[in-house]
Formats: C-alpha cells, sequence, structure tokens
C-alpha cells in the first residue's frame, strides 16, 4: 500500500506511515501504534530542532508520528516502530541527528559460549577456566552507546630514556665497586654495602654521576579517538576502557535483523553528559600512553577538543558465569567477537 499524505510505499498492515506520520485507513483504520515494525530506519531530522519541553512524558515521534512514552529517567529513546531516537538535554527533547547500529554476527547462544570458550581459556593460566565454570546468565541486548569524536594534545616533562638508563647503569657499577672496596669480599660485605646504598641513592649515584635527575625533557603526545560512552548508568562498570567498535561496520539504524529475544535499551546519559565522560576518558588514555612511554613523568596537561557525539547501539552478549565461587562477567561485542570489558577474568 501507499500513504495517501506523502506517496510512500509501506506494509499492507501499516496504520502509520514512517516518512510522515500520518495515520492510514483501510483495514487498519483505527488511530493506533503501528502492529510491526517498519524494515529501515527513518532519518532522523536534520538540525536537532526541540521537539518537546522537558518535562512531557509523551510526544509524538520525529521520524514516523508513533506516540513515544519515556520512561521516568530515561534521557535516550528509540522508537519501536521506525527506530528514530531522541534525547534530552536541558532545552528538551531533540531528534538525534545520526543513529546508527553495528551488524550482529555472533546472534546466537552457541556461537557466543563456543567464541567464549577461546577467550576464557586463553593462556597456560586459564586452561579449561570455561568448563570448570558455570554459566549463569547469556542475554544478547542491543546496547545504546554515544561515539564522541575528541582530539587531544598532553603536554608533559619526563627524564630522557637513555640518561635514565646511564644513570641506572652508572648506579649499578658504582655500587659494585664500593661493595668490593668496603666489604672485602667477605662475609661482613654486605653490611658495608647497606651503609653506603642509602647514601648512594640519596646523593651521587642518581643526581651526580648519571645525571639523569638532571636530563628532563619536553614531550607532546598527539591523539585522536572516536570514544565510545555507555548510554546507561545501570552499566557503567562495563564501560569501554580503551575498546575500538569496528565502526567502518556501522549502517544506519534498524531492528528487522535482530532476533526477537535481544532486546533494544533505551538511556539514560545524555549527550552532554556523553560529551564530559569521553573527555574523561581520553584525559586517562593519554596519561597512560605518557606513562608507558617515559617511566618519569613529571608535570602533564592535556588539552582536549569535543566534537557532537552520534548515537549507535551495539549488540552486545552479557555472559555470567560461577568459576568456585568467583563471580566472571564477560560482556562480548555480538558485531566482532571482541571483549569490551570484564569482570574477574584475569
Amino acid at each position: 500500500m501507499f500513504c495517501y499524505k506523502c506517496g510512500a510505499q509501506l506494509p499492507d498492515d501499516a496504520r502509520f506511515c514512517y516518512k510522515c506520520g500520518a495515520q492510514l485507513g483501510g483495514q487498519a483504520g483505527q488511530a493506533g501504534a503501528p502492529s510491526q515494525p517498519a524494515a529501515t530506519a527513518a532519518p532522523s531530522p536534520a538540525g536537532s530542532a526541540t521537539i518537546a519541553g522537558p518535562q512531557v512524558t509523551e510526544m509524538k515521534c520525529p521520524g514516523c508520528g508513533a506516540p513515544i512514552k519515556p520512561q521516568f529517567g530515561e534521557m535516550v529513546v528509540t522508537c519501536d516502530y521506525c527506530g528514530s531516537s531522541i534525547s534530552l538535554s536541558t532545552d528538551g527533547w531533540r531528534g538525534v541527528d545520526k543513529h546508527t547500529m553495528l551488524p550482529l554476527k555472533y546472534g546466537t547462544k552457541e556461537s557466543a559460549l563456543s567464541l567464549l570458550g577461546s577467550i576464557m581459556d586463553r593462556g597456560l593460566l586459564r586452561k579449561h577456566l570455561q568448563e570448570e565454570s558455570v554459566n549463569e546468565e547469556m542475554t544478547l541486548s542491543v546496547v545504546p552507546y554515544w561515539i564522541v569524536p575528541v582530539s587531544a594534545r598532553t603536554s608533559y616533562t619526563a627524564v630522557d630514556a637513555a640518561a635514565e638508563v646511564g644513570s641506572i647503569a652508572t648506579t649499578a657499577a658504582l655500587f659494585g665497586l664500593m661493595g668490593g672496596a668496603f666489604g672485602g669480599g667477605g662475609r661482613n660485605s654486605g653490611f658495608g654495602m647497606g651503609m653506603m646504598e642509602g647514601t648512594m641513592f640519596g646523593g651521587m649515584a642518581m643526581g651526580g654521576m648519571g645525571g639523569g635527575r638532571n636530563t628532563v625533557r619536553a614531550y607532546s603526545l598527539d591523539g585522536n579517538y572516536q570514544f565510545p560512552v555507555i548510554a546507561m548508568k545501570a552499566l557503567a562498570e562495563y564501560q569501554p576502557q580503551d575498546y575500538a567498535f569496528a565502526l567502518q561496520q556501522r549502517v544506519p539504524f534498524s531492528t528487522s535483523s535482530m532476533p526477537k529475544f535481544a532486546k533494544v535499551l533505551n538511556g539514560d546519559v545524555g549527550e552532554d553528559a556523553a560529551k564530559n565522560n569521553a573527555k574523561s576518558g581520553v584525559d586517562q588514555l593519554q596519561s597512560m600512553k605518557a606513562h608507558k612511554q617515559h617511566h618519569m613523568v613529571q608535570k602533564i596537561s592535556t588539552q582536549t577538543d569535543v566534537s557532537d557525539p552520534e548515537l549507535m547501539h551495539v549488540p552486545v552478549w552479557f555472559a555470567r558465569y560461577n568459576h568456585k565461587g568467583k563471580k566472571i562477567v564477560v560482556v562480548l561485542d555480538a558485531n566482532s567477537g571482541g571483549v569490551i570489558n570484564s569482570i574477574g577474568l584475569d
């Protein structure tokens, strides 16, 4: 059938036009919500104009006109019928400009468990870990993430690596000489060495002979991120730290390919909070990278530039195991098969 108002081709049993929101007559002539979701997502309105005030508890979807009733505390709501999303800001409810998703590749419990087995049993110390654990829960959900573009430049000072190595080598050599001279190589050599060791560390060896402490250089570290912020406070403990989704595979949001048992979740973290969380996350990542490159980092500061995020739903398996009384939780990316986060999986 076709919409009488805009001419869009629709399913025969459609009650709403997913393009213009017009109520349709015919066999389903009563006003109401569509009985089936549209096969493809309608684009969200450009410009993110405010469509309702912040206190409104019921409104029409900006994509298809179907009723949307946010639950208490929700700040990101996806339409069940066309896949358009709205987000609550200080000004009110706005349409999300860009809403995408990652395709589901590990869509059965069996495929996810097989993948989890290879992940959990990796390494000699974890051999047969899955086999010795009891799987207590396997849940597939479609979880909302804000993908926040962040560019960062970190400036810091640190001891020059070559000078640091030279200082350590000089100190070690000097300790050997002094130990031989004062200890005589006999049973009392430990006493002589101990007496000198504190003096050497506190003064000449680290500060003078090696020169490492006085050789401080300035460094900078640039980074560009598409930082994922989980849009649900209840799942904050599973926030990705240094995980990258396969963004090149994302497609326009649609629930048509998702199994019926996979629930599409709404969020309670808005865009502004997501930006702040992304900034904090990138600050930590930049600091970790700087400390990884130099062991003696001193002054460090990071400047970030945060852009508007996009909303992306990701199919995620939540697997909970009991291993001899110890809880293990693995959050599995059902698109790429990567571990987004885990608890108890050392």
